[in-house]
């Protein structure tokens, strides 16, 4: 079924050196505006500011001084640094507006892993603390904050964020800080990642954080199956997204949308809305190919997953809140998936995740509600769906259509299902009857109000 969403500008680099500005179709989903480029009229080389690509000198002071003299080129029609082939150390990096970071075929920026070259930032407003430990958390290796127009791309160039000393840190409870991601925006509108791959993150390999017209296109992402908690893309309080054409492999969740955790996400009170996702591969070792919070306090709704592939994952698609979230998952649909070797096909719970402190509202409840689950095919399944609402606010408005799981020789149970409530319409093996109730008069009717949400 063919959605149709609000007007949207995205950004998309097509070729060297281009800006990229958008004329959004009023008709089109996120990721279906056209593009209108305008090369950058200026570039220099990395080489130009005293790098050296051995993988051994560190880049820093090299990459901060070409994007210093990058930045009075805004008002020019903005400008391009190049990083040809080599290896790049570096740490922590801040772009510019009107910027675009090209990485060349062979060429790889690699993290420092001395954290002493990264730099030590507040933790978000929408969390309160930082995530894995109180307190300030390391900035991500390449950074933009309050920027507008800043594409990061390349001829298949690699970021590499040598995370194995971080995940070492991680599991022995060393850290004094959170891990830092590779790439970081926050409070930054029109922004581009495509054509490069990104491996080894200490975290999230991407995170828009706060942000607005967001384009994630033709990137790799790859991390060990034993790399702790280590993410692919994660759209947080963020609107206006577009992931598309990518290849995901993480320790933990490939794509995962948030929004802010507890009272510190219900105050600040920013939704992550207006996303899409279409045409992607991703294997989750431990998480979720696709998850939704648990950190979803200032809400998150309007969203869009159409052919997907998910494979060799512990969940398929899962949405996670608990008691003290509050905010709210709604206007969700996901259509013509793919389903191969997944524990658990689909899962909705709302007793995950922990709080950043003591002073969260235990009756803020979170909502659950309008989504739609179709089209979708699996196979060697061994649970085809749990879902496990909260009794005080129970998931509710679930709409699963034409579905068939083929299930795992030793699965005992296909659904588990409480405080829950839906329907369904050619779906195999039969759902609980919780999410039986067959399609009728009214709840097409309900289901059409469902989807409507993400017109």
């Amino acid at each position: 079924m063919m959605l149709i969403f609000s007007q949207v500008a995205l950004l998309l680099l097509l070729q060297l050196s281009n800006a990229a500005k958008i004329i959004g179709d009023e008709l089109s989903g996120q990721c279906n505006s056209k593009p209108i480029l305008d090369p950058r009229p200026h570039s220099v080389s990395i080489l130009e500011f005293g790098a050296v690509g051995d993988g051994k000198t560190l880049n820093t002071i090299a990459f901060q001084n070409a994007i210093f003299y990058l930045k009075s080129f805004a008002d020019k029609g903005g400008a391009q640094l190049y990083v040809p082939p080599g290896k790049w150390l570096t740490g922590s990096i801040n772009l510019t507006s009107h910027l675009t970071l090209f990485l060349e075929k062979g060429a790889t920026i690699l993290g420092s892993q001395d954290p002493s070259h990264w730099e030590l930032v507040n933790p978000l407003p929408s969390y309160g603390r930082g995530v894995e430990v109180p307190g300030k958390r390391y900035r991500s290796l390449i950074n933009g904050y309050n920027l507008h127009d800043v594409v990061i791309t390349g001829d298949d160039g690699v970021i590499d964020g040598q995370g194995l000393v971080w995940w070492d840190w991680f599991t022995s409870h060393s850290l004094n800080y959170s891990r830092p991601h590779l790439v970081e925006f926050e409070d930054s509108e029109y922004v581009v990642v495509s054509n490069l791959s990104f491996l080894n993150t200490p975290a999230y390999n991407i995170h828009p954080v706060y942000c607005s017209n967001v384009y994630v296109f033709n990137i790799s992402v790859s991390a060990p199956s034993e790399s702790p908690y280590t993410v692919g893309i994660v759209p947080d309080s963020s609107d206006h997204v577009c992931i598309e054409g990518c290849n995901i492999a993480t320790g933990y969740d490939a794509i995962v949308l948030k929004s802010g955790w507890d009272q510190y996400g219900i105050a600040y009170g920013r939704p992550s809305k207006n996303i899409h996702i279409r045409n992607v591969h991703l294997q989750s070792s431990s998480g979720s190919s696709i998850a939704f919070g648990s950190e979803m306090s200032g809400g998150i709704s309007n969203v869009l997953v159409e052919h997907v592939h998910l494979y060799n994952s512990s969940t398929g698609i899962e949405f996670r809140t608990t008691k003290g979230r509050g905010g709210y998952i709604k206007g969700i649909v996901i259509s013509d998936v793919e389903m191969e070797n997944i524990s658990t096909g689909f899962s909705a719970s709302g007793h995950f995740g922990s709080h950043p402190d003591d002073e969260f509202d235990p009756n803020a409840l979170p909502i659950v509600q309008d989504i739609t689950l179709q089209n979708v095919r699996g196979t060697n399944i061994k649970i085809a769906g749990n879902f496990t609402g909260l009794q005080e606010s129970p998931f509710t408005s679930i709409y699963l259509s034409n579905i068939t799981f083929s299930m795992n020789s030793s699965s005992s149970t296909s659904w588990i299902c409480s405080d829950v409530s839906g329907y369904s319409e050619s779906v195999i093996p039969a759902p609980c009857s919780d999410l039986d109730t067959r399609y009728s008069i009214s709840s097409l009717a309900a289901n059409s109000a469902g989807k409507a949400a993400v017109l």
